[in-house]
């Protein structure tokens, strides 16, 4: 299976978070990615941030990535969305 887990966080607590279970196998790691934050900003009701190099860099090293103020369009009432893989398939 492949989770990834998201939160919101505002002055260092954790606001909101929700955990998005992937079980479709014939999807690529990248899709499964792209699908599970477009889920988790339907359940926070944002619009999905855009990538900046910053992003696919953490993501690359570190599987996870923190997307502020500066990769969303609308202003946000949080500090970040922490973004990261708890389960990989592989």
């Amino acid at each position: 299976m492949f989770r990834m887990w998201g939160k919101l966080v505002k002055n260092g607590k954790i606001i909101r978070d929700h955990v998005v279970c992937i079980e479709d196998y014939s999807l690529t790691r990248t899709k499964k990615v792209y699908q599970a934050l477009d889920e988790l900003c339907q359940e926070f009701n944002l619009a999905v941030p855009i990538w900046l190099d910053l992003n696919k860099k953490e993501f690359i090293c570190h599987s996870r990535t923190k997307f502020t103020q500066d990769s969303f369009i609308e202003t946000i009432e949080f500090d970040y969305l922490d973004f990261h893989l708890i389960e990989d398939e592989y």
